[in-house]
């Protein structure tokens, strides 16, 4: 199996278990009771946004089979080409957007929660979180668009089996959408979740590991943001497209790592998981979000 089949095979991996624990979040929000609250609304809302991603990445991994079928030649002959056409491209790469910049600015949404419940010992109200959850998605919605209307564009990846921003022109208007993009959707949300699990270690002291929605959101989407950094300043056409696909791979198991974090690595969320899956009770009926 060479490197390009590793990779795709990864693909596949990381988004069947994304899709499969996220989904798993969501059916368990709708079906028990105790887990529908305020906060778990925004884990909810992460998920359904996850889930997007990983969508988005099985549309990936079924192109690079081509017109053969995914489990004829995967891992086994990659075709490597877009069958979906360029109006398919565009949808592919607003829909990765979209998912994308909303699950990014739902982590912030979900660090803010926390904020309230641990530090201000005032929990956020429906109003409020699905407020959150609406502004969110359109504020990703608004990012996403720009491409389609002219600021930035949708291309296909080097390989040509998906399709994002095309950072492969570094030119003005790239520029000058990337920088907005990148502050607004990265650099803050991580500001954010940074600065409040600083204030929520200094009440909380070492109870849980503050650190872990950092460095989740850092390392899934940090090694891409540089790529789309790297092009503005130098020509990355040069660059092998097998290096290339590297971040945006490492970035397709966000999904994932936030079920672990935000759903598994909540107790009583885990144990509306496992009372969904059970049929066996939760004890307490408020969610507090603790992260392990």
């Amino acid at each position: 199996m060479n490197i390009m089949n590793q990779l795709y095979f990864y693909v596949i991996v990381s988004a069947l278990l994304g899709f499969s624990l996220n989904m798993l979040t969501i059916v368990s929000f709708w079906k028990i009771r105790e887990l529908r609250t305020p906060g778990n609304f925004l884990v909810f809302n992460l998920a359904l946004s996850d889930c997007g991603i990983c969508i988005n990445a099985f549309i990936a991994a079924f192109s690079s089979c081509g017109k053969r079928g995914l489990f004829h030649c995967c891992p086994l002959s990659l075709l490597r080409y877009w069958p979906y056409g360029s109006d398919g491209c565009q949808i592919h790469g607003f829909q990765g957007f979209l998912t994308a910049l909303t699950s990014i600015s739902s982590a912030a949404a979900v660090a803010w929660d926390r904020y309230h419940h641990y530090c201000t010992r005032s929990k956020l109200q429906w109003s409020s979180v699905i407020s959150m959850g609406i502004f969110v998605w359109l504020f990703a919605a608004f990012w996403s668009a720009m491409p389609l209307l002219g600021w930035g564009e949708y291309d296909y990846e080097p390989l040509r089996t998906c399709c994002t921003l095309d950072y492969t022109k570094g030119d003005r208007n790239y520029i000058s959408y990337l920088i907005p993009l990148a502050l607004f959707n990265f650099v803050i949300p991580v500001f954010i979740i940074l600065s409040i699990m600083q204030i929520v270690l200094f009440f909380l002291f070492f109870q849980f590991n503050t650190s872990l929605p950092v460095k989740s959101l850092v390392i899934c989407w940090g090694p891409y943001s540089l790529l789309c950094f790297y092009a503005a300043v130098e020509n990355v056409t040069f660059i092998s497209p097998k290096i290339l696909m590297i971040p945006a791979v490492i970035a397709k198991t966000s999904p994932a790592v936030n079920a672990f974090i935000y759903a598994l690595g909540n107790e009583n969320y885990r144990g509306g998981i496992w009372q969904f899956l059970t049929g066996q009770k939760i004890e307490k009926a408020e969610v507090d979000n603790k992260t392990k």
